[in-house]
């Protein structure tokens, strides 16, 4: 099959899906609002590779979006009308998914993001979506929580599957961990330092424990709009010494970062279903302690791989690391539990097998 994908060339999730419909020898068409990240140039060169500009998404909150988003489409036709794919894969509900919409092409999938409809508060925006849901000849989403959000802007439920990110859980093999109570404790954090996810609760939900234990360590990897002045909030609490933000990071060094962690946090306000990073740390078979927010209580179960604490709460985020901080065996038995779900449940390989077969039935 040709399929074209209208997605962000400097999202590891998009990546990681064209990865694996250009090995599987289908011809690809990657057009992308975006830049490309680094991570993606071994990819471009083997497919159709578009990047358009200027980019509505230059400007998100700014006139020039709205100025940028006629042309697109524009060029987007243009593009769509000299690959003639069989299929059009829309990665994401907002900028993406109007551009694609206004194309007209057919067949059309979307995939929501989460954010992207579980965040959309205004008026305007909310009238879009239902269109560019509406319109769609199929829907995919991660997780159950957006599946409803989906049918709450009036999608026929018939055309919605869930097809998760998955995990590559041949990357994440280990050996067993040392459990100890005496060597240093190492949090990890992999989201990016936006608003959405909140790394401010976790800073502070570190100041509580490093009162009560000075060898718990805390990585703050990713980036974003929030790091510098997250920086200096770590700097005034003092934190510097056990809070340290190591920047964005690729998938080459997720293994070595997961291998070197004992306990894995997300702080996230917002998730579509079970956010890839969770899910990844999971299959690496670390404990983990999250946020209740996307479909993470149906995935982490309480005293079996995990905690899910009420967002924005620090103090319960706080109680729940320094339990596992101080129960070993509990960390090892979650870590296992987690690691089992995961390869049993969230398999990349098994995943994207479901989604070609999407393509194959709508392109009939």
């Amino acid at each position: 099959m040709k399929l074209a994908f209208l997605a962000a060339a400097n999202s590891i999730h998009s990546i990681r899906w064209i990865q694996y419909f250009s090995d599987r020898g289908h011809s690809v068409v990657w057009i992308s609002l975006a830049p490309a990240s680094p991570e993606a140039s071994e990819l471009i060169k083997k497919t159709a590779y578009y990047e358009i500009s200027p980019s509505p998404l230059a400007d998100i909150n700014g006139r020039k979006a709205l100025l940028n988003i006629l042309p697109a489409v524009r060029d987007v036709k243009k593009i769509l009308k000299k690959e003639h794919p069989d299929v059009l894969h829309i990665h994401s509900a907002g900028t993406y998914g109007l551009i694609g919409m206004l194309s007209g092409f057919h067949p059309r999938i979307v995939t929501p993001w989460g954010s992207d409809i579980l965040l959309a508060s205004s008026l305007f925006k909310k009238i879009l979506i239902e269109y560019i849901v509406s319109t769609a000849d199929a829907l995919t989403c991660d997780g159950e929580n957006t599946s409803k959000a989906l049918q709450e802007f009036g999608a026929d439920t018939q055309k919605i599957s869930i097809i998760r990110f998955g995990t590559d859980v041949k990357k994440f093999e280990f050996p067993p961990r040392i459990q100890s109570t005496n060597s240093v404790i190492r949090v990890l954090s992999l989201r990016n330092i936006e608003p959405v996810y909140n790394i401010e609760t976790l800073i502070a939900a570190a100041e509580i424990v490093h009162k009560e234990n000075t060898n718990v360590h805390f990585q703050i990897a990713g980036d974003g709009s929030e790091r510098k002045k997250l920086e200096t909030l770590v700097q005034e609490k003092n934190l510097q010494d056990v809070v340290v933000f190591s920047g964005r990071y690729t998938p080459i060094a997720l293994p070595q970062m997961f291998g070197s962690a004992n306990i894995y946090v997300s702080t996230s306000l917002s998730d579509s279903g079970l956010s890839a990073s969770t899910a990844e740390a999971m299959a690496a078979g670390l404990p983990v302690v999250v946020s209740d927010s996307g479909d993470n209580r149906e995935w982490i179960k309480e005293e079996r791989g995990g905690f899910v604490f009420p967002c924005g709460n620090a103090q319960a985020l706080a109680e729940d690391i320094l339990f596992l901080v101080a129960h070993p065996e509990t960390r090892r038995q979650f870590g296992e539990y987690n690691k089992n779900l995961i390869g049993e449940k969230n398999n990349y390989w098994k995943e994207m097998e479901k989604m070609e077969r999407i393509y194959s039935e709508i392109r009939a």
